[in-house]
């Protein structure tokens, strides 16, 4: 029987990519959204894929929708926590809201989401477990004190999650994705944007493809001692 994965931020970017990558390699997709209705309709009549809105940044909606999932689709065994969203702005120019509400949604939803999936995951003795970071939250980035943060956060978060689950058959890694190809980039002024790409030795922005295949082999059955890393997917733009 095919495994059910759930990818947050799933309808579009670099979590469209990868709902399509697992659909597509016959895992059973749920993709999560919270706000472009219009979107996620038009990627599940497309990819056929399963479409759930929530905010990952609440805890109970990530109860009660993890328990429709799991009455459509079946028991997770699969969650990729890719859902994310940016505030920018210099820390002395930074409302509070914009602090709180990058943290809830990109560092906040990975406990929310692992809570809700990760009893099942040990009653069953599997589990993949895939948080998707960022080149900021490993070197750091001018204006994005939150952003940095959370994705910082994330990788220890996973990496003290990968301990908790190692003898029961659950794996936890992270993703840090460099610049991408992606809306979020895209509205990156023309000439910063030129500036980034030349600093990135292969010389182009990624694809979200390129993430989707990273994801796709983490979470794959004989993946299993592979746990507590970070993959940097970023061209060589920061090395560690």
């Amino acid at each position: 029987m095919a495994r059910v994965a759930l990818v947050s931020g799933g309808t579009r970017g670099i979590g469209g990519a990868i709902a399509k990558s697992l659909h597509d390699a016959g895992y059973k997709v749920a993709a999560v959204y919270a706000n472009n209705d219009e979107a996620a309709e038009r990627f599940h009549q497309e990819t056929g894929i399963a479409v759930y809105k929530w905010d990952v940044g609440d805890f109970e909606q990530c109860q009660d929708g993890i328990a429709q999932v799991t009455r459509d689709l079946g028991p997770i065994e699969i969650l990729v926590n890719n859902a994310g969203i940016t505030r920018d702005a210099t820390l002395q120019r930074m409302a509070q809201e914009q602090w709180q509400a990058v943290l809830d949604t990109n560092l906040g939803s990975c406990f929310n989401m692992c809570r809700c999936v990760i009893e099942a995951m040990r009653a069953g003795g599997f589990g993949r477990i895939v948080n998707v970071g960022s080149i900021n939250g490993q070197a750091g980035q001018y204006g994005q004190v939150n952003y940095a943060a959370a994705k910082s956060g994330i990788h220890g978060f996973t990496k003290a999650l990968a301990q908790e689950g190692a003898k029961k058959g659950i794996t936890v890694n992270a993703v840090a994705p460099g610049y991408v190809d992606t809306d979020m980039v895209r509205a990156v002024p023309e000439n910063v944007l030129e500036k980034i790409i030349a600093s990135i030795p292969v010389g182009r922005l990624g694809r979200a493809d390129d993430i989707a295949r990273t994801v796709k082999f983490l979470v794959a059955d004989d993946a299993d001692f592979i746990t507590g890393s970070t993959i940097s997917v970023n061209g060589g733009h920061h090395m560690y």
